[in-house]
């Protein structure tokens, strides 16, 4: 039996782990944290040092008990989570949960799941943290003391089942604020002018006005010396510039290096998967986590394919570098490596003891775990291979030329780059655009202008935030560390504060007035510089550079009189609304703003004598249509929605017609409806393309778009056709093309022998989700 006992977090990393150390070591998992603060209760006493009290997780017991009994016929235990703040929390309760007097209890650390790795650890055991540990402690603390003394103010005034939360609300400010400068944002007008012009050789040369009287023309949003803002000005320009004669007044030739970019660290590995891959930062974290806890591939069997991937060092060690290095001397020659291992700047704060994420094995090339991989997983796997190869080979050069072609004082300016040495970019391209080739021209020679292209533009607002971007901005600021970015994302998404459309966060009017009302009642304690100072504080006790309780002190002192002062001034938003300057149309009393079950309305304040509501959104003159309603005759309005833009009648609620802006743009598909005769129609839907009734509303039949037609005749009514169809989840079923009047449903194609078992017999039973 084994004597010695390993315990790590997840099965699918014990499982990898157990294939090193053989039978002398039994390898168990936690499955996450098994301790915690109670849920029920705060769990943290303020008036005895802020004492933490500590419970088993409820569903955890029966891990715990099993893992105390194999503690017990151990001789030696090894604590081995991830190397980080969590993993280090994970070890210290398990320490204190089996210590007995006479056994042994090591931590161990490894920043890869390799042979080599992993007998290292084993063989140098150190032992549990205490710094990193209190700085886990000390987060887990203040989060828990803003979650529960703040979330039931929102209750208490807002509504039940709204949260607030240390980072999540910071991130959501974020959000909101970006929203408030898109709304003031005023669009300014501008005109470019770009030139063709032939040289004496007869080749074009595209240039576009750059300069005028030496100051430099406005292009994009930046802000510039001289603008033109105007069709009149552009016109006035154009006309001077065709009476000019044009010369080429200056030619500049400058070669540019581009060195390298470090290997990922998670926030950079999180931001270019979702812009090379389109992952988003959970999908992206999850794919890592399965690469770093181990793959079968093939005759090396399970094995870690990445190093840790939470991660803000870009550190690469000695061992890893020579490999790399050995790696492109051979594969690609020694020229593509530089004299010296390239070595990157660590950013400030960085947790150094971990390295950056790069393949474990450099040998083993994307191509080579084609077969062993899922699609995403190697996608994943190739862009951090490709980037760690990258880091270490030589620089890419360029030639860039800059041509000014100038008629008076009005300057053209083209410009050219050509890749002379590709470097690292043999494996890696980040952001290097393809050669754009220049004539070859010469100094004081004459071209002539064969036409000027004038083209109104206009100043864009800020940029809504991708997941991507939100992640930069986040760790720009300073705000959450790179185990905290994914969750940050889930959380606000899943209170409904902020939602995705074509992949930019949009702030919900319900985030909007959660924001609005928690930065008012926490001016500091959800201030982004504020949060950012803290997250350093909490860095400085995992460096032993602070005390946990000093820091708790320091902050409960402030929390605690911020919080005093909003469960006062908070506004009460369940009993009285929030005030508008709107008057109910139908009895003249002020509207206010409610919360629902469904989001934010208008109410009037005479309720119950009035019961008059409406949807927030405001309907402006330009929103009104000339259309209208097929059910009671009054104007329809266009509106905005979750899902885009839709019409709705004038006189809602007591007319509920709506229907999609882009329902008017339907498609007939050549049939009739089986239920009216009437002619069918496909639209767009919230899941996709249906097809549907034109007769709707007074006829609502529906079908799914991607049915598939097989000619064989419907086995129950004879006269329609076996279509094939999905359910909502993706499912396929088959069904009957005269539905409703046919409610023929099978999950397998009529004529096919194939057996079913038990499972797919049951699954019969019960009828397709509908769509």
């Amino acid at each position: 039996m084994a004597k010695k006992l390993l315990i790590v977090e997840s099965p699918a990393k014990s499982r990898t782990i157990s294939k090193y150390l053989g039978k002398e070591f039994q390898v168990e998992a936690t499955m996450g944290h098994i301790i915690d603060l109670p849920k029920s209760r705060l769990g943290v006493d303020t008036d005895n040092d802020f004492e933490p009290q500590y419970v088993v997780i409820p569903e955890k017991q029966k891990i715990v008990t099993a893992l105390k009994r194999k503690a017990a016929s151990a001789d030696e235990i090894f604590l081995a989570a991830d190397p980080d703040r969590e993993g280090e929390a994970i070890c210290w309760h398990l320490n204190n949960m089996l210590k007995k007097k006479g056994r042994v209890i090591h931590r161990v650390l490894f920043n890869e799941i390799t042979k080599a790795s992993i007998k290292k650890a084993v063989e140098n055991p150190g032992e549990i943290d205490l710094n990193k540990f209190n700085a886990q402690q000390t987060r887990r603390i203040v989060d828990r003391l803003v979650g529960y003394k703040v979330s039931p103010l929102l209750w208490e005034k807002v509504k039940r089942g709204l949260s607030a939360g240390r980072v999540q609300t910071v991130a959501l400010r974020i959000i909101c604020e970006r929203e408030k400068k898109i709304r003031a944002f005023k669009e300014e007008e501008y005109w470019s002018i770009t030139g063709h012009f032939l040289t004496e050789k007869g080749e074009e040369i595209v240039a576009k006005l750059g300069r005028v009287n030496g100051k430099k023309v406005r292009s994009g949003n930046a802000k510039s010396s001289f603008t033109v803002g105007s069709e009149e000005q552009a016109a006035d320009i154009l006309s001077k510039l065709k009476a000019g004669e044009y010369t080429v007044s200056s030619l500049e030739k400058k070669e540019k290096k581009r060195r390298p970019l470090p290997p990922f660290i998670t926030s950079k590995l999180q931001q270019e998967a979702s812009r090379v891959l389109g992952f988003s930062v959970k999908k992206t974290m999850a794919m890592a986590q399965r690469l770093y806890e181990g793959k079968d591939v093939g005759q090396q069997g399970l094995v870690g394919l990445i190093t840790y991937m939470r991660t803000d060092s870009t550190r690469i060690s000695a061992q890893a570098l020579d490999e790399a290095r050995a790696f492109i001397s051979e594969t690609m020659g020694e020229d593509m490596i530089p004299a010296r291992a390239n070595v990157f700047a660590a950013k400030s704060g960085a947790q150094d003891a971990h390295e950056a994420i790069r393949p474990t094995m450099v040998h083993l090339p994307p191509d080579k775990l084609k077969k062993h991989l899922s699609r995403d997983e190697l996608a994943l796997y190739t862009l951090i291979w490709k980037r760690f190869v990258a880091s270490q080979m030589i620089p890419a050069i360029l030639h860039e030329t800059n041509i000014t072609i100038s008629s008076g004082v009005y300057d053209f300016i083209a410009s050219g780059t050509t890749l002379v040495q590709q470097g690292f970019t043999k494996v890696y391209n980040s952001g290097i655009a393809k050669d754009k080739l220049l004539p070859v021209v010469s100094e004081n020679e004459k071209v002539q202008e064969k036409k000027l292209v004038p083209e109104q533009n206009f100043t864009t607002p800020p940029a809504r935030f991708t997941e991507a971007t939100l992640v930069k901005e986040l760790e720009t600021n300073g705000i959450g560390r790179p185990s905290t970015y994914a969750s940050i994302i889930s959380v606000i998404q899943n209170r409904e504060y902020a939602e995705q459309h074509e992949k930019k966060f949009h702030p919900t009017p319900l985030g909007e007035l959660v924001n609005d009302i928690l930065i008012k009642a926490f001016p500091d304690i959800f201030e982004v510089s504020y949060t950012a100072e803290l997250e350093n504080q909490l860095d400085s006790i995992g460096q032993g550079d602070m005390d946990w309780q000093t820091l708790l002190n320091l902050f409960y002192h402030q929390f605690s009189d911020e919080l005093k002062t909003a469960t006062n001034t908070i506004v009460n938003v369940k009993r009285d609304g929030i005030a508008t300057d709107e008057k109910c149309s139908k009895c003249n009393a002020p509207m206010v703003i409610k919360v629902g079950r469904y989001g934010l309305f208008m109410a009037c304040t005479n309720y119950p004598d009035c019961k008059s509501t409406r949807d927030l959104d405001n309907v402006a003159e330009e929103d009104q249509t000339e259309e209208t309603c097929p059910k009671c005759g009054k104007a329809l309005v266009l509106k905005s929605g979750r899902y885009g833009k839709y019409f709705q009648c004038n006189d809602y609620p007591e007319c509920d017609y709506r229907k999609s802006k882009k329902n008017g743009e339907v498609k007939e598909v050549d049939r009739n409806c089986p239920k009216c005769g009437k002619a069918l129609v496909e639209r767009k839907g919230r899941y996709g393309v249906f097809v549907s009734c034109s007769g709707y509303p007074e006829c609502q039949y529906i079908e799914n778009a991607k049915k598939k037609e097989l000619n064989i005749p419907c086995p129950k009514c004879k006269d329609g056709k076996v279509v094939q169809r999905r359910t909502r989840k993706g499912k396929a079923f088959y069904g009957c093309s005269s539905y409703p009047d046919c409610d023929y449903i099978s999950w397998t194609r009529p004529g096919s022998e194939k057996k079913t078992d038990s499972k797919e017999k049951a699954e019969k039973t019960a009828p397709p989700e509908s769509d």
